[in-house]
């Protein structure tokens, strides 16, 4: 469906300032709102919010459903009377990169303490009656991602397929019950944190609604192996008899990588799918909806033929192209959805006439990214070419800042010659007209004055921030998405000057008919 011609900064709450090492959902997250509305922003877009892997990365989640724990706001729970202000003394200092083992630590001793006290009966009636009511209405996948993680601490971090339970590792009902009923306690712990993720979540879209500010999600196409999606649904994924993966997802070789990319997911069994109508598919897209106003939908061509890598491979070279579901999928999803699909197709990369005419026939918005455009043979990428059902990013959260690239002595992409490079550079300067000098703001400019219905800036940019300031190299793995905006960078950031972009290239948010709030409290 067309959007609104709106907007926004592209920024995970991780990097958000405060939050005792890592960003959190509280106050600091309403402080970016403000600063959204006050700069003519109306789009807000956060990478997926669930609970992380050992690398940290949003990208590698432990559930498709689940809210991540360490987003939980400490000062909120004080407010709430579940902590005392003295609990949150000694917590990690609040640098420029995100301490994810320090928060990791220093939060869980505070929510298990905030829980005792809520167990304690510290909690009024009502906030248990909300809690039960959670449960109740969350309980086709609360239950089983609470017992998930339950048994992945027990078992010390352990991936389901290594549990020391067979039992419990092909979920046999005696098993489940037996160790649900062993650690019933710290079940309901997990059932705790993510009913006040979901409550905290809430709060903060109501106050992003009445200052005008939409949420643009995110949603991987693929699972993480050690997740509770594959754990409880291994029919549904493409797995060998111990429940290792037997087919890998991935990326050919192409421009950018010689090798490809090997993401090491579990590919899709989609027969199996088909089978039930896509039931799981259509539960996670309602799940992610109900959390934002619009989703990027990532790797959108692997829905029509994806990249399939036989277990043992250690490159992307040796897969093969495997047909996907195609319009069968987005049929199912009219069912729940209409024709009024709030879905962004990441569409980069080599994509063939089949996956252009997926996305133009369930008319989705594509993606466009200016550091892409400059590129021999990238003429798509260049704003006269875009048509307004698109979304303009000047970069994503996977590429350098603006400076950073402008300013990099070398090729940022595996197959670039460093002739690629001066010539990719000049073709940019050439295209805007400008020395380069303040490259950052110019590429912005040039995304706010596009056609494109929707224009995404990245944070880094809004504040001119060098390559060390990059949110995620990838190929790189651990030691990723650790870098974090700081009060100061929040207070300096040119409100006016985005605010001057907006209203000069019809950008500003428009009052909806009906108050925006409402539908969010009513769940729409």
């Amino acid at each position: 469906m067309p959007f609104p011609r709106l907007a926004g900064v592209v920024l995970h709450p991780t990097s958000l300032p405060g939050g005792h090492g890592v960003g959190d959902i509280g106050a600091s997250a309403r402080d970016f709102v403000d600063f959204l509305a006050d700069s003519g922003m109306g789009i807000w877009q956060v990478l997926p919010l669930g609970p992380t892997g050992d690398t940290y990365s949003p990208y590698q989640l432990l559930s498709s459903q689940a809210g991540n724990p360490l987003l939980i706001s400490l000062d909120n729970l004080v407010e709430m009377e579940l902590l005392d202000p003295a609990d949150l003394e000694g917590a990690p200092a609040n640098a420029d990169q995100a301490d994810y083992l320090a928060a990791a630590a220093f939060k869980g001793r505070a929510l298990r303490l905030a829980f005792d006290n809520f167990i304690d009966s510290r909690a009024d009636v009502g906030l248990t009656r909300e809690l039960e009511d959670f449960c109740n209405r969350e309980k086709h996948w609360l239950d089983d991602f609470a017992l998930f993680v339950t048994a992945r601490e027990f078992f010390r971090r352990a991936p389901w397929c290594a549990w020391g339970d067979a039992e419990l590792r092909r979920r046999g009902h005696d098993g489940m019950a037996r160790f649900a009923r062993a650690h019933s306690l710290e079940i309901r712990f997990h059932r705790f944190l993510q009913f006040i993720f979901f409550r905290q979540w809430r709060n903060l879209r109501l106050y992003a609604a009445k200052r005008n500010v939409r949420f643009f999600g995110d949603i991987p196409i693929y699972c993480a192996h050690d997740s509770v999606d594959v754990w409880a649904n291994p029919s549904l994924f493409r797995l060998d008899a111990n429940g290792g993966v037997e087919l890998m997802a991935g990326v050919p070789p192409d421009y950018f990588s010689a090798t490809g990319q090997l993401w090491g997911n579990p590919v899709y069994d989609w027969k199996a799918m088909r089978g039930n109508g896509f039931l799981w598919w259509r539960r996670r897209l309602r799940a992610s909806l109900s959390l934002v106003d619009m989703l990027r939908v990532d790797h959108f061509r692997g829905f029509e033929a994806y990249w399939a890598v036989p277990s043992g491979e250690t490159t992307a070279i040796n897969g093969k192209w495997i047909k996907g579901p195609g319009q069968e999928l987005f049929d199912a999803f009219r069912k729940d959805f209409g024709d009024r699909l709030p879905i962004v197709a990441e569409d980069l990369g080599v994509i063939t006439p089949a996956v252009e005419k997926l996305r133009l026939d369930n008319r989705l918005p594509g993606m466009k990214v200016l550091h892409f455009a400059f590129c021999d043979g990238a003429e798509a990428y260049l704003p006269h070419t875009y048509v307004p059902n698109t979304v303009c990013y000047v970069a994503t959260h996977d590429n350098n800042t603006t400076r950073g690239w402008y300013e990099a002595a070398g090729p940022e992409y595996a197959n670039a010659s460093p002739e690629d490079v001066w010539r990719e550079r000049d073709r940019a300067r050439r295209y805007l007209g400008r020395d380069g000098s303040g490259m950052a703001w110019d590429m912005m400019r040039l995304a706010m004055s596009s056609v494109a219905d929707t224009a995404m800036l990245i944070m880094q940019d809004v504040l001119n921030l060098p390559n060390s300031c990059r949110l995620n190299q990838p190929g790189l793995g651990r030691g990723q998405w650790r870098w974090r905006l700081t009060a100061d960078d929040l207070a300096r950031a040119n409100r006016s000057g985005l605010r001057d972009m907006a209203e000069l290239y019809g950008r500003q948010p428009i009052k909806p008919e009906r108050k925006a709030a409402e539908d969010v409290e009513a769940g729409e």
